[in-house]
């Protein structure tokens, strides 16, 4: 029976890579059983067969090879079960990771696909229920880039980077709204999904009814929006009852095509039920 295999015998037995194999030994995981000193061939005897499925296992499991070699220098049953729990324990925090990881994907799935199947120009009568913000108070001209607030909002709510990809909006001040000034922002906020991580005080958007319109452009071709949506809105007895929301769908972040950018224009307002029911 033969005893002694090559280092390709056993990737071929084992469907492991030659290289795997080399790496084990080079930080003592898996010496050779007998190594030739005139060629330096590597062998290993069927009496490293169990350890090799062992490893496999273990790696099967996404143990690090750290651990590994911790077990194999303390073989024992109690080193092993403390391994696998130590295992078990990491794999639900990745799990738990993982899932929301998932969630977030499909949420931004959901919102990239609605903005693309966006009806422009169309304006709707709509209930927003509360949505929680990190809120930067700030007047910022309306020719300013808002990369400089974004980081500002950033540090001062201590966000991650990640968090603003698609979520960011701007807001006009009631005041100005009612005068026909757009030429400048009241301020700068993130919404927050109970998935991001954050150490901020938490801003809500007031849910109730809101006069909305999707527009192609950004933030800087909105006042031609804003002003459709006040006659909309004086024309059926409503009236503006709080800032702006504007949030850019579609923007650079998305796509290089300044043709497919997205604005969602919001404008609180206060309706009566009758109204309401026979608005379109």
């Amino acid at each position: 029976m033969k005893e002694l295999f090559t280092v390709g015998e056993i990737g071929r037995l084992f469907d492991m890579n030659i290289r795997t194999l080399r790496y084990y030994d080079e930080i003592g995981l898996l010496h050779p059983e007998h190594v030739d000193e005139k060629t330096g061939y590597r062998y290993y005897s069927t009496k490293q067969f169990e350890r090799l499925n062992t490893i496999k296992y273990l790696r099967a499991m996404d143990m690090p090879l750290e651990r590994i070699i911790r077990f194999f220098e303390n073989k024992d049953t109690a080193t092993l079960m403390g391994l696998l729990k130590e295992q078990q324990e990491e794999t639900k925090v990745l799990k738990a990771r993982l899932e929301t990881i998932e969630r977030k994907l499909e949420r931004r799935i959901l919102q990239l696909s609605d903005a693309m199947d966006s009806q422009l120009d169309e304006i709707k009568v709509t209930y927003i229920p509360d949505r929680k913000i990190a809120f930067l108070r700030k007047e910022i001209p309306l020719d300013e880039d808002l990369e400089y607030p974004i980081r500002e909002l950033e540090k001062k709510n201590h966000l991650k980077p990640m968090m603003f990809l698609g979520k960011v909006g701007v807001s006009i001040a009631l005041e100005n709204i009612l005068v026909g000034e757009f030429s400048r922002f009241s301020g700068i906020f993130v919404f927050l999904e109970k998935e991001d991580e954050f150490q901020c005080q938490e801003v809500s958007l007031a849910g109730g009814n809101y006069v909305t319109i999707r527009y192609s452009g950004t933030h800087r071709e909105a006042e031609h929006s804003y002003k459709k949506l006040l006659d909309y809105i004086d024309g059926h007895g409503y009236s503006c009852c709080g800032d702006s929301v504007e949030i850019t769908l579609i923007d650079s972040g998305f796509t290089s095509d300044s043709d497919k950018y997205i604005t969602e224009l919001q404008l609180p307002v206060q309706i009566s039920c009758l109204k309401y029911a026979g608005s379109t």
